[in-house]
C-alpha cells in the first residue's frame, strides 16, 4: 500500500511549520506551509516519486530550503503567470506593439 501525498503532508507538517517560522524571522510573513509544500513538489522533487522517498529525506529537504532559493522560485513562477499588460486596454496594447510613425 502506497502512502499518499496528503498523508506525507500530514507527517511532515511540523517541519513545514518550522520552515514557515524560519521564513517569518527573515520577514517573509506571507509564506504558508502549503506554499513550501508546493515548492518542494514542483521544484525539489520534480523528478522524484515522492511516496517512494524515505520520510527523513523529505524532512531534510524541507528543512534545507533557503529563503533565497524559495523566493527565487516564487519570482520565476509569478513572472510566468503574470499578465504584464492587464492594466492597459487593447487599443493601448496595439499602440505599444505596432506604433505608427508620426508624420512631420
Amino acid at each position: 500500500m502506497k502512502i499518499t501525498y496528503e498523508e506525507i503532508y500530514l507527517h511532515v507538517l511540523p517541519a513545514l511549520e518550522s520552515k514557515k517560522s524560519e521564513f517569518e524571522v527573515y520577514r517573509y510573513k506571507k509564506v504558508s506551509e502549503q506554499d513550501i509544500w508546493n515548492f518542494c513538489i514542483t521544484k525539489k522533487w520534480k523528478k522524484k516519486i515522492v511516496p517512494e522517498v524515505p520520510l527523513h529525506h523529505i524532512v531534510n529537504d524541507i528543512l534545507s530550503i533557503s529563503p533565497a532559493e524559495f523566493m527565487t522560485f516564487e519570482q520565476i513562477e509569478n513572472s510566468k503567470t503574470s499578465n504584464w499588460f492587464s492594466e492597459i486596454n487593447q487599443e493601448e496594447l496595439q499602440l505599444l506593439l505596432n506604433p505608427k510613425k508620426e508624420v512631420e
